[in-house]
């Protein structure tokens, strides 16, 4: 499972700030067509959950995660 978010702001911290993501109206449209989009990249339908959904997710971390943040544009 991937979970991932657009755009988080790190303006005050570490921790991120999803205050300037995109309405859903905006956003649920960009939503479905990376979904569209990936699906037909790999050939293999994509599951996915409600768009905004509140989930619980469990897991085992093995492997690096890459999170890019400008210290000189923290949003």
């Amino acid at each position: 499972m991937i979970q991932f978010a657009v755009f988080a702001s790190i303006k005050k911290g570490n921790r991120p700030s999803f205050i300037k993501s995109a309405e859903p109206d905006i956003a649920i449209p960009h939503y479905e067509y990376c979904i569209q989009y990936l699906s037909q990249l790999i050939i293999k339908p994509i599951k996915t959950v409600d768009f905004a959904a509140d989930i619980k997710v469990s897991l085992i971390n093995d492997g690096h995660v890459t999170i890019l943040m400008d210290s000189k544009n923290r949003e």
